[in-house]
Order: structure tokens, then C-alpha cells, then sequence
């Protein structure tokens, strides 16, 4: 009788590092579907409810990570950082891992560094194009680095470096065929064109304001509007919902018939957006935070872009919206092949691809 396998997942902060792991997590669990599941997260953070409706179990870890300026958050983070090491050791000694996966975030830093120390094999998933401080510092430990760019050696070991795409949710791979569903789930007027807005799982103040400063410019031009405002913004906007033809949401649940449901899509550009419209293949307009590391989401925007699969509008541009969107609803042949270039750049086997990785490592196969 073999062993049962116990897989231990760390990763949060946003959705760009909690939805990546889901994602492993569930092609784990297709593969062995006998295997036990624990997450490691941040205990303030959105993992400690994602997590658990995805269907995993999680614990939190009293961590978070350094302000840019002097205040008593940064004076706590010893404290805070000896705290998650210690949990972290309890955690990983209670469990017995046979393999340690982390996707980025403040949690996984004590968690894979405990588990690298204890000889357990150790992998990171590195999302973006610019890798954040905590993967840098773990990839001199684990086994293997999961990539999603080219040209990663400036940041981790060349020799421990795997291109494997970024991964994505798997109900997204045949939202073309869900078409009539998202309409009528939405309650959709199918005669009119779909913008679907998104600012990311906390929402993006930019974004929200440049919808709202264009709203009946997009209503006269026939346009309705799936507006994904983030939790931090839904009671501002909440009122825009109102209007025929808007629906505000914190949240969106069903992504899949969102971006079934869309005839153009306007997003922040982090890698798992990214990841995940490429797979879509519909109109882009990104809209990139500038207030990232080294300004990475310009650089994925532009990685796109740069493909003729995209627009690009920056922050100081937003005023352009209207011109954007009447470009991509008149110029069918070159949207076509905008499409068409976006979904060549798609990696559909990207977490199948790392699963095989975390198989590698655990000397699974």
C-alpha cells in the first residue's frame, strides 16, 4: 500500500499568489486524489478565505512585510518574523511534507525556509517578470524555480530555473464555448457589446475612476459594463450599478463567464491577469500599476504589447479610454489579429508543466 502523499502550499497577500497555487493544488489533487492538502498563509490576508472556499485547509502565520517608510509596522517585523519561523517550524514538524511549494508572498518565506532546512524538497513558482524578495532569497535553498518569463537568471540559479508559463484555472481554457451561459448569467442584453473592467482581487482606484469619468460615454456608444470594483472600492461605486446597463461587483466569482461573457477587457497587468487573457484571447486594454517593484506590470503589459496583442493605456493616459474602445470595436481585422497573437503567446499546460516538476523533486515518478 503506497504511502499517502502530503503536500504543503504557501502563498498569498493577493490573488496573484493565491490563485497560482490553487490552481497547482488542484492538478495535484487530480493526479493523487488520496493526498493531504495544507496551505500556509498570512493571517490578515485574503488566502484565509480563498483558501478554504477553494476547499483546502489553511493556516495563518503572523507575518507581513516591510514598509517603505519608518513606522511601528516595521518595528514589529523581528517579532513578526521570529513568531512565523517558530509557527512555521511546528507546522512543518506536525505535517511531514513530503514536498513544499511556494508561489510567492510573505508567508511562504519562513515556511519554505524551515522546510529547505529540514532537507524536504522545495519549489517556487515565480510569477512575474521582476521576482520579488522573498523568492530571490528562497531560490539559493530550494529545488527547483518555476518560471513564467525568459531571462530569469539575473534573479535566481540559472541551473534551477524551469520555464514553465504561469499557471492558470483550468475552467478558462474553453470560455468560448460559454458564450450563451454568461449572458444569461450576467442577464446580459446579447444585442450590445461587453466591457468588462477589472482592477484586481483589492480593486484599483485608477481604474474605477477612469469607468466612472467615461460611464455614459460607453452607455451612449451601446456599451454594458461588468465592473469589478475590489472590495476596497465597492461601497464608492456601489451607486454606478444603478444605472441600466452597469453592474458593480466587489468580486467576481465566476471569471470563467466573465471573460465568456466579454467583447473587451480592461485589467491591471499582473502575471496571472496576464497569464489568464492570454488564454482568453479577447481585446486587451491594459492598465498597469505603477506602483510595483520596478514597475513590472508595465513590463508585462509591454511583453504583450509589444506582440501586437494588446493596448496599452498608462495611468496618465486614461483620459484616451474612449478612443481605445471605439478603436477595437471598429477595427475588426486588426483586433482579429490581436487575438489571434494574444493566444499564441498562451502556455494552457503551464501547471501541468510545474506539477511534473513537483513530481521531479518528490521523486514521485
Amino acid at each position: 500500500m503506497s504511502k499517502i502523499k502530503k503536500i504543503l502550499i504557501s502563498g498569498g497577500g493577493t490573488g496573484g499568489h493565491i490563485y497560482p497555487a490553487i490552481a497547482i493544488a488542484n492538478e495535484l489533487k487530480l493526479r493523487y486524489a488520496d493526498a493531504e492538502f495544507l496551505f500556509v498563509g498570512a493571517q490578515d490576508k485574503m488566502e484565509m478565505e480563498k483558501v478554504p472556499h477553494a476547499g483546502y485547509p489553511i493556516k495563518g502565520l503572523w507575518i507581513a512585510g516591510l514598509q517603505r517608510s519608518l513606522t511601528f509596522k516595521n518595528m514589529l517585523f523581528p517579532i513578526k518574523l521570529i513568531n512565523s519561523i517558530w509557527r512555521s517550524k511546528k507546522i512543518v514538524r506536525q505535517f511531514k511534507p513530503d514536498v513544499v511549494i511556494g508561489t510567492g508572498g510573505f508567508a511562504s518565506g519562513p515556511v519554505l525556509h524551515v522546510a529547505s532546512k529540514k532537507g524536504v524538497p522545495c519549489l517556487i513558482q515565480e510569477q512575474n517578470s521582476h521576482a520579488g524578495i522573498t523568492n530571490k532569497i528562497l531560490s539559493k535553498k530550494v529545488n527547483k524555480v518555476c518560471v513564467a518569463y525568459e531571462n530569469m537568471q539575473r534573479y535566481f540559479p540559472s541551473d534551477k530555473i524551469v520555464f514553465t508559463g504561469n499557471p492558470v484555472r483550468q475552467d478558462l481554457l474553453n470560455v468560448s464555448s460559454k458564450r450563451a451561459e454568461a449572458q444569461v448569467f450576467f442577464k446580459l442584453d446579447p444585442n450590445k457589446k461587453t466591457l468588462l473592467v477589472l482592477g484586481g482581487s483589492l480593486g484599483a482606484r485608477a481604474i474605477n475612476q477612469m469607468i466612472e469619468n467615461n460611464v455614459k460615454g460607453l452607455l451612449a456608444q451601446q456599451i454594458q459594463i461588468i465592473w469589478q470594483t475590489g472590495k476596497f472600492y465597492i461601497k464608492e461605486y456601489k451607486k454606478f450599478g444603478e444605472l441600466e446597463g452597469v453592474q458593480t461587483h466587489a468580486y467576481l466569482s465566476k471569471m470563467d463567464l466573465a471573460y465568456a461573457a466579454a467583447d473587451i477587457i480592461v485589467s491591471r497587468a499582473g502575471a496571472s491577469s496576464v497569464s489568464e487573457l492570454c488564454i482568453v484571447g479577447k481585446p486587451v486594454i491594459f492598465m498597469p500599476s505603477p506602483n510595483v517593484a520596478e514597475d513590472h506590470q508595465t513590463k508585462n503589459a509591454m511583453a504583450i504589447v509589444n506582440k501586437n496583442a494588446a493596448i496599452m493605456l498608462k495611468e496618465t493616459e486614461k483620459e484616451y479610454l474612449m478612443t481605445k474602445v471605439q478603436y477595437l470595436l471598429q477595427n475588426e481585422d486588426n483586433v482579429n489579429q490581436m487575438c489571434h497573437n494574444m493566444k499564441a503567446l498562451a502556455r494552457p499546460e503551464a501547471t501541468k508543466r510545474i506539477v511534473e516538476e513537483i513530481e521531479k523533486i518528490a521523486k514521485w515518478n
